[in-house]
């Protein structure tokens, strides 16, 4: 029974809150911002994340402080991932993570360096929501459950947990139900059928799944059913810039065509119509 989560004091990084997330959506106890004692790095009932010199999941420690400099690069956030066997799935479901561990173990100059960009254009990517969630984070030396900083933790790892364990199943319901369909013009569109009940997100998943499979160089456009109404949305796969939804904006059973043309909403449910505004929608 894990009793306390003990992470350092002072500054807050986006690791050490994500790994403290994904732990109290399992364990819901109190996070202490302290030093840990020897007594707590020997207890395999308090989680010692990001401090420490130690990763021992029996004695539930994850700091990676000790790894040598020319390791990979896996933070703590890596560690409570693997601890709970969901690490290879986020590498391959969460474009964010290896940015995450290469920020955290070689700083943003060489991660600018290693994304092609200027350390200037990480620093433009921040957001008020990441800067005051890490330094409400770090202000505290105790956070508990009914703390709406705990709260919001809370919600992060349960949805982190929820989005990979979940994606897998999403995964294989798209290879059963999705079908795909050859266009006129010598590409792929995806097709997800409407089932009943539908998903929270009939699409989700759809893009992953073509990203894996063997057409993903030829697939330019996804089809799936709108959560708004009884028809369908389609959009560009990849952002292909060669599909121009708007040209079917005016068309009597289109209510939506983004100006940006990128995506699109129609009534039509018809197999055969649906591919016809795909394909008047095509411009090379």
């Amino acid at each position: 029974m894990i009793r306390e989560i003990v992470v350092h004091p002072g500054g807050a990084h986006k690791d050490d809150f994500l790994a403290c997330a994904l732990l109290i959506a399992k364990y819901p106890v109190t996070i202490s911002r302290r030093e840990p004692t020897e007594a707590d790095l020997a207890d395999s009932q308090v989680c010692v994340v990001d401090v420490g010199g130690d990763w021992n999941e029996d004695l539930m420690n994850f700091d990676h402080h000790q790894f040598p400099r020319d390791s990979e690069p896996l933070c703590a956030i890596s560690l409570v991932l693997k601890h709970f066997s969901l690490y290879e799935d986020a590498q391959k479901f969460c474009d964010w993570l290896e940015v995450a561990e290469w920020f955290d173990t070689r700083g943003p100059v060489d991660t600018g360096k290693w994304l092609g960009v200027e350390r200037e254009t990480l620093s433009k990517l921040n957001s008020p929501v990441d800067i005051t969630l890490l330094r409400r984070f770090a202000s505290s030396t105790e956070h508990n459950a009914g703390q709406p900083i705990w709260e919001v933790m809370q919600m992060v790892g349960e949805d982190l947990h929820k989005y990979l364990t979940g994606m897998k199943s999403k995964l294989k319901e798209v290879g059963r139900l999705a079908e795909w369909w050859d266009m006129g013009f010598g590409k792929k569109a995806l097709f997800m059928p409407r089932i009943e009940p539908l998903s929270d997100d009939a699409s989700s998943g759809m893009g992953r799944f073509v990203n894996d499979s063997e057409f993903s160089e030829e697939t330019v456009a996804l089809v799936y059913p709108d959560r708004r109404g009884s028809g369908y949305g389609m959009s560009r796969f990849n952002d292909d810039k060669r599909l121009e939804f708007v040209r079917v904006g005016d068309e009597d059973d289109v209510h939506f065509a983004h100006a940006k043309g990128f995506i699109a909403k129609t009534s039509a449910t018809d197999k055969a119509r649906l591919k016809e505004l795909i394909e008047q929608s095509w411009i090379g």
